[in-house]
């Protein structure tokens, strides 16, 4: 069932790009991001679907914890280290 939802989803998704001169809901926000990664990275096929699942269910505190890695990670301080966390909150956190 959540495979079946999953791949609608995937298939609207160039639908919710049409309408952006509208406000998206943080869930449409969160599958254009989502679908963008896995664009960016050339997945296809089940490698894309088990993707888009994990970058879709990820929660706010996971990412967090994944942002907060990595900026330690790259030693950001104050400022630099506030606006990386913005940007990295903003999207998918890779892995």
């Amino acid at each position: 069932m959540l495979e079946r939802i999953l791949i609608a989803a995937i298939l609207a998704a160039p639908l919710c790009a049409v309408a952006d001169d509208k406000a998206k809901t943080p869930q449409q926000e969160k599958m254009a991001n989502c679908n963008k990664e896995a664009g960016e990275k050339n997945l296809k096929g089940d490698e894309r679907e088990k993707f888009m699942s994990h970058c879709l269910s990820m929660s706010q505190q996971d990412r967090m914890k994944a942002c907060n890695k990595k900026a330690s990670a790259k030693d950001l301080k104050g400022d630099e280290r506030k606006q990386f966390m913005s940007e990295c909150l903003k999207g998918p956190a890779k892995s």
